[in-house]
């Protein structure tokens, strides 16, 4: 596998662990924030290093940490279902692609609205958009 090919694979199983039930639009916007991360403009930025670093960045996006049930899919132990799979591989080839403008703003962040409450980290932080379950921020302090 070459590194766009991993690095395409790794945002897609991203996005499936992070947003599988959204709409393509919700997924992208999550590939969004991921890109903005990788393309913060900082040499060794603290978000880690290409799509691959920023995505597996521990406790950064709970689908990859090893406790999470997301993560044995993410890891292939499990196989993820083809259908849902093939939705976020079109999100991150027309994010890789810049096939489509950042609908967030430039967005760093993001939660679910399924939390119970939201991350300390939102206080302070300029929410930029809301689609689907997620709600999305940039400037956060």
């Amino acid at each position: 596998m070459t590194n766009a090919e991993k690095e395409r694979d790794i945002l897609a199983r991203t996005l499936w662990g992070e947003a599988r039930g959204e709409s393509l639009a919700g997924q992208i916007a999550v590939a969004w924030t991921i890109r903005n991360r990788v393309l913060d403009g900082k040499p060794k930025s603290w978000w880690g290093e290409g799509y691959v670093g920023v995505c597996q960045k521990p406790y950064q996006f709970s689908c990859w940490n090893k406790n999470d049930p997301n993560y044995t899919f993410l890891s292939g132990v499990k196989p993820i279902p083809f259908r849902e799979f093939a939705q976020a591989q079109i999100a991150a080839d027309q994010v890789l692609a810049g096939k489509v403008p950042d609908p967030t703003g430039g967005a760093t962040h993001y939660y679910a609205t399924t939390m119970p409450k939201p991350p300390t980290w939102a206080k302070g932080a300029k929410q930029t958009l809301k689609l689907g379950r997620h709600i999305f921020f940039k400037d956060v302090p």
